[in-house]
């Protein structure tokens, strides 16, 4: 997965690396923030934003290692 807000357009997170504290506080920022100002969501490439029931979803397609 390829994880790049935008802007400034640098990769958060690329194929090969684990998520870590840093990169999940900053996901859960995104979606915090996104739910308190409508309008002026943030943008990042990678993070897959749906609607189920009128609540919003936020995932990342990621590869489970055993």
């Amino acid at each position: 997965i390829l994880l790049t807000p935008y802007p400034p357009g640098i990769p958060l997170l690329i194929p090969g690396e684990r998520f870590n504290k840093i990169i999940v506080d900053y996901l859960r920022f995104a979606r915090d923030f996104n739910e308190r100002f409508p309008g002026f969501e943030t943008d990042v490439h990678g993070l897959v934003k749906r609607e189920v029931n009128g609540k919003r979803d936020y995932f990342v397609d990621c590869v489970r290692q055993d």
